[in-house]
């Protein structure tokens, strides 16, 4: 299985073995012979098309008065298409969204207020990477659907030929050390871009620090802070430790079939990339592993950026009622082990980690997502990533650029850019 996390806007994309089908799951009942007919839609792969057939054939045996019909979009364009149809007064019952994207949505108008919902769809265990994002000036609109995220994907072989035990990493001292350990005879302990900057801001969060900060309603870049430059300081410590370049991102070239040409023992990805890698080189196949993102220190893991998606319904749903059941049901215990099993999710609570026990990519996705956070949450967010000033403020600082004047500057840019419209 593949995953993918969108650079701009943050949604969780997963190109799964099994493609979902174009087409309603549910009969085209519309509302006759007393049923309702609930639209939903679903992004592309989020679901298997088996798990959409066995979820859709249960809620309607346990719902008899509801036909689910779920429609599978695409995530190319799909911010207009949801602008549009929450705009409109023919808007689905039920939408998937990206969780940074809930916060756009919300300030439109466009999106029901579920926050008294909350309690009885097990809001008190949500992982807050989801469920922040999915909230606008105190109230719950995105209710967390599932998560991804990144660790560090490892040739297990190189390790064990330095003698490094993965298990062992639990700080960044310790990563640190085995990452030098690793890089030699020809090896890049990890191969770390310069501009992966979700990682950069892991680093950032975990020095209590953050990409933006908001007073009195104004939001201004951060990238200056001592905490914010501390977590740089890290990102430039351990992107020394390989051959990285210093004035790109994760996508170029792709990180994955660099470390499969078999010179790289570790890099940031979610746990996908491994299938990548070992497609690109089938000999890799069995020699890779996976570990949470090391914190600073060894009780708490490594923050990370959680990606994944919400589930809204618009304020136009004509059957708003109906659109909470189907939130409930596939948010609930049965089904979020199911999908987590099914598409090696991180389930949408804390409390349901163990449900991917087995399937080692997704358990240590599961224990980073512990400590996910989400980017600043507000609509002028999208402004800073279309432009990302926060990549060329990283290669500035890798190429020898003083950081603390190169991040005044960053966040100088990323201030203009959250208020443009304001």
């Amino acid at each position: 299985m593949k995953y993918r996390l969108l650079a701009g806007g943050s949604a969780l994309v997963l190109t799964a073995a099994l493609s979902a089908c174009d087409v309603s799951s549910g009969p085209d009942s519309g509302d006759g012979g007393g049923r309702t007919a609930v639209d939903v839609w679903l992004m592309r792969d989020s679901v298997s098309a088996q798990f959409q057939r066995e979820f859709t054939a249960d809620f309607e045996k346990r719902h008899p008065e509801i036909d689910v019909r779920i429609q599978i979009q695409e995530w190319d364009g799909i911010g207009q298409k949801i602008t549009a149809a929450l705009a409109s007064n023919d808007a689905p019952d039920v939408i998937e969204a990206g969780n940074t994207q809930v916060a756009q949505y919300a300030e439109s108008g466009g999106l029901l207020d579920l926050s008294d919902r909350k309690g009885g769809l097990n809001g008190e265990d949500w992982l807050s990477g989801l469920a922040k994002p999915g909230s606008y000036e105190g109230r719950q609109y995105g209710i967390p659907y599932y998560a991804a995220n990144r660790v560090v994907v490892h040739r297990t072989d190189l390790f064990e030929k330095a003698g490094v035990d993965a298990a062992g990493i639990k700080t960044r001292e310790q990563w640190i050390d085995a990452t030098a350990r690793l890089n030699k005879g020809g090896t890049q302990g990890i191969y770390l871009p310069g501009q992966m900057w979700y990682a950069l801001a892991g680093f950032i969060w975990d020095e209590g620090g953050d990409l933006a900060s908001e007073s009195g309603g104004k939001w201004s870049g951060a990238l200056d802070t001592p905490e914010a430059l501390r977590g740089m300081a890290f990102y430039e410590e351990l992107q020394a430790l390989g051959e990285g370049p210093k004035d790109s991102d994760e996508d170029d070239p792709p990180q994955a079939e660099v470390m499969a040409q078999g010179q790289v023992a570790q890099i940031i990805s979610t746990p996908g990339g491994a299938g990548v890698i070992a497609e690109n080189n089938p000999g890799l196949k069995g020699r890779l592993g996976f570990f949470p993102i090391p914190g600073r220190t060894a009780d708490t893991p490594g923050a990370v950026f959680t990606g994944g998606s919400d589930l809204v319904v618009p304020a136009a749903a004509a059957h708003p009622e109906e659109a909470v059941a189907f939130i409930r049901e596939l948010t609930g215990d049965t089904w979020q082990k199911k999908l987590a099993l099914a598409m090696s999710y991180v389930p949408n609570r804390t409390t349901l980690a163990s449900a991917v026990a087995d399937d080692p990519g997704a358990a240590a996705m599961a224990v980073g997502a512990a400590n996910g956070h989400a980017t600043p949450n507000t609509p002028g967010w999208a402004a800073v990533e279309a432009e990302n000033p926060i990549k060329d403020y990283m290669t500035a600082v890798l190429t020898g650029g003083d950081a603390a004047k190169e991040a005044a500057k960053a966040s100088q840019d990323i201030t203009q850019a959250m208020n443009a419209g304001s």
